[in-house]
């Protein structure tokens, strides 16, 4: 080793008792040590991962304790002389023992002597000899014996028996134990036999049968137990059967589409006057002669066959009967009416045919017994008769003409998705609620998406053209309110089928409202409230999308829109107020879950008490925009008739007051100024409901308070007014209670500055503070379970990293020899081509 390469780390104090490792050492020598360590280890591991050779040793006591060598070895060489015991003598030819065929020895056959020939000795001796079964029936029993000499005879009776002799005697001893067994069960049965009709004789003497009345009162059953009644009730209940598969949104779209289709098709067969009954197919003729080969079996009627409570279930075919039966009845009738009127028909022409015949008769023989009464009676009874049909030709012709009107007027049942908005009008005009409401029903079931591809598109022009329509009907001069609350029902649905659609309609509208109001503003400096249809389309927007999240793609605008016209339209109407109003209560709707403060809300609940108080009651408060302390505005919910403020009662203020305000009168006007008034009072009681659980609500309804308390003239308004001023003053004044002013927070006075010195523990680098023993066990144990996991961790890491560098070098081996064969092989085809070449060079030149 280099003397330069070795590595020593030096202490700068030594101290006494402390043992250093690896003071002086190689840079190198530690890492061969633990790459040797693995590679006999791990990499042998790696290697025979999916090897499954495995040496057992099977020696008889290898791993016995008990057992001395001695017994060992002795216990060996006997099993080894018991496996090999049998073979021996069968499969070695090196032994003395003759080699035998069909018992005969082979030298002797050899020899030719004494061949016994079976075909000619059986016809003269009736009978196989003993030499002839000997030969040919002998088997392997010549194996395990010697051929005996005549002169031997004695000598054969000591010798053992041959194998054959013991398997005769094995046969003729199982037979007689066979015998022996049967004899023995014959008699065991015949015994048991005789013992038990011994056994019946004496008990017929011995038995007494007892009558059934006494076995009754003696053989008292025990009621059966609660629990076991319910576990039997249990058993014999009915199990649930599956029912049916709920079907599908398409499944049921297909089905109502079939039955308006069906429908629509019988009110055309009864609009052009064609009868069912008549294009049903008639029954044709039937020869003798027919096979019905035609034959097609429409329904299987077919049932199967059940049984409840011991009796074959009947109900089910009642039933069907019963229906089929009113079916039949209802087609009877129609069938029974006009078979009639033919009846009357055919009899009045028989009748005119009979008489003709009896006439010619009478004429023929009894010309003298005719009389001239019986004619005229007969003539009278076939005027009747003919008269009758007559009138019920006409009564059918009529009938089928009521029905045709009626008909005619019914709705249709399928309807097409109008293509312009003129057509989806002229649809709806002219038809009461009810009947629009099934027109867009039925407009909505036959075109659903899931039955054509181009449904989905027109089915989201439908709901732009619904909602034009409300806002037209908005802005008639009578608007029908009605009509638009029935018509939000098919919008909400629409709006569930086509989100993206309907909030993109919803969105043009708004964004077109507050580009006008933003228009009017630039050009006059102030806006005006929009008309009844934006205010209609504000509150559908309520009712299509949730108003509850923080931020909607709808709502949102809305929203803004709504504050931005609380805020910028002025008050110059009662109109005005009436709309402003609304916009309120459209707030207080929105922010009902979220509870979101709406300062413009406020601040117009405040101007509207502020324009019904006297100028005089009003000074000393500002007011904010839109709302002025100058003007002639500034009275206009103020009432000073105290006949109209006698006469007023609490009404609601429906929207469509708005068109009808110019055509009221002064008392009427009156009214309206102290509902809104009342209505304001309300909307506050409802605000500090709502924001009472603000921790600002002091500051924010502060003023409201001030004006209700000190400036509104309680004693000149109605009762009723003033109840519900109490009210809403009541709520102000409990909510205000439970939160107190804000207060500057308290905090904790700073101490001075004291001269006496602190005392801090110093602790020590390097050193480990005291404490118990406990504790420094546990610290100590802590301390050793951290160096040991870093140790094993670091130690799987660098087995990891052998592993990886043990196989990447087998696959560059392995990438090297087929590297290797492949030029070998390029280089022989190579050799190959030239020789090719050269041999056809030497073609040419020959």
């Amino acid at each position: 080793s280099n003397p330069f390469e070795v590595k020593v780390n030096r202490q700068k104090f030594n101290i006494l008792g402390r043992k250093t490792k690896n003071d002086v050492g190689l840079p190198g020598v530690s890492r061969s040590k633990a790459i040797k360590k693995r590679t006999q280890t791990l990499l042998k591991e790696y290697k025979e991962k999916d090897k499954s050779n495995v040496f057992k040793d099977k020696r008889f006591g290898e791993y016995d304790t008990k057992l001395s060598p001695e017994e060992k070895m002795i216990k060996r060489f006997t099993l080894e002389r018991q496996q090999n015991f049998g073979k021996k003598n069968i499969y070695d030819l090196n032994e003395d023992e003759e080699l035998t065929h069909y018992g005969q020895s082979l030298a002797e056959i050899e020899k030719l002597n004494d061949i016994i020939d079976s075909d000619s000795d059986t016809e003269e001796r009736g009978a196989l000899s003993a030499e002839l079964t000997a030969a040919h029936f002998g088997g392997g029993g010549g194996l395990l014996r010697k051929k005996v000499s005549s002169g031997q005879e004695a000598e054969e009776e000591e010798k053992p028996k041959s194998r054959k002799e013991l398997i005769e005697e094995l046969i003729a001893k199982s037979k007689q134990e066979k015998q022996e067994r049967q004899t023995r069960r014959e008699s065991a049965l015949e015994l048991t036999e005789k013992l038990d009709n011994d056994w019946k004789e004496i008990q017929t003497l011995m038995a007494r049968k007892t009558p059934k009345s006494e076995k009754k009162d003696k053989e008292e059953k025990p009621k059966p137990d609660e629990y076991d009644m319910i576990v039997r009730e249990l058993g014999f209940e009915m199990k649930a059967k599956p029912s049916d598969r709920m079907k599908t949104e398409e499944e049921l779209a297909k089905e109502e589409q079939a039955r308006l289709q069906k429908l629509e098709a019988d009110r055309l067969r009864r609009m052009r006057g064609i009868d069912e009954q008549e294009t049903k197919k008639k029954t044709k003729h039937m020869s003798a002669d027919d096979l019905a080969d035609g034959f097609i079996l429409d329904k299987d009627d077919r049932r199967l066959l059940s049984y409840k409570d011991g009796k074959m279930n009947i109900e089910k075919e009642e039933e069907e009967e019963e229906e089929e039966g009113g079916n039949e009845e209802g087609n009877e009738n129609e069938e029974e009416n006009e078979e009639e009127n033919i009846e009357n028909e055919e009899e009045s022409e028989e009748e005119s045919a009979t008489d003709d015949e009896e006439g010619v008769d009478t004429d023929n023989h009894s010309d003298l017994e005719s009389d001239l009464e019986s004619e005229e009676e007969a003539i009278g009874n076939k005027e009747q008769k003919n008269q009758k049909s007559n009138e019920n030709k006409s009564q059918n012709m009529k009938e089928q003409d009521l029905k045709m009107e009626a008909a005619r007027s019914e709705l249709p049942y399928t309807f097409a998705v109008p293509e312009s908005y003129e057509k989806f009008k002229s649809l709806l005009t002219g038809r009461t609620i009810e009947q629009q409401l099934i027109i867009l029903e039925r407009i909505q079931k036959c075109n659903h998406p899931s039955l054509a591809v181009g449904n989905k598109t027109k089915l989201e022009k439908l709901f732009g053209f619904l909602l034009e329509y409300i806002g037209e009907l908005a802005t008639l001069d009578l608007p029908e309110l009605k009509t638009i609350n029935k018509l939000v029902l098919p919008l909400y649905d629409l709006c569930q089928m086509f989100p993206e659609t309907a909030s993109d309609s919803i969105k043009f509208v708004l964004r077109d409202a507050a580009h006008d109001m933003a228009e009017i503003i630039e050009v006059k400096g102030r806006a005006t409230f929009p008309g009844l249809d934006t205010l209609i389309y504000l509150k559908i927007t309520s009712l299509l999308f949730p108003t509850s999240d923080f931020w909607h793609p709808v709502v949102t605008p809305a929203f803004i829109y709504m504050s931005q016209l609380l805020t910028k339209c002025r008050i110059t109407t009662l109109q005005d107020v009436v709309k402003g109003l609304f916009i309120c209560c459209l707030f207080l709707e929105y922010v009902s879950l979220s509870k979101r403060f709406v300062p413009e809300l406020i601040n117009f609940l405040l101007g509207i008490l502020y324009i019904s108080l006297p100028k005089k009651q009003a000074q000393g408060y500002t007011v904010v925009h839109p709302f002025t302390p100058v003007g002639k505005n500034l009275e206009l919910l103020l009432v000073c008739d105290k006949k109209d403020l006698e006469s007023w009662q609490k009404q609601n203020l429906p929207l469509s007051i708005v068109t009808r305000l110019k055509e009221s009168s002064r008392t009427e006007m009156n009214h309206i100024r102290l509902s809104c008034l009342a209505l304001c009072f309300d909307l506050i009681k409802k605000s500090a409901a709502l924001y009472g659980s603000l921790p600002s609500f002091h500051e924010i309804m502060h003023p409201v308070r001030v004006l209700l308390t000190q400036h509104v003239p309680v004693s000149e308004y109605p009762e009723r007014m003033q109840e519900w001023y109490r009210s809403a003053l009541k709520e102000l004044e409990n909510k205000v209670k439970h939160y107190p002013p804000l207060v500057c927070e308290k905090k904790k006075p700073v101490p001075l500055k004291q001269y006496t010195p602190k005392i801090v523990k110093v602790l020590e680098f390097g050193k480990k503070q005291g404490g118990s023993k406990k504790e420094q066990e546990r610290k100590r144990l802590i301390h050793k379970h951290k160096r040991e996991f870093k140790g094993a961790v670091r130690e799987i890491r660098k087995d990891n990293q052998f592993l990886a560098r043990m196989q990447l070098s087998e696959i560059m081996e392995r990438d090297a020899a087929r590297k290797r064969k492949v030029k070998e092989l390029l280089s022989s085809l190579a050799t190959q081509e030239g020789e090719w070449k050269a041999m056809k060079r030497k073609k040419r030149k020959n």
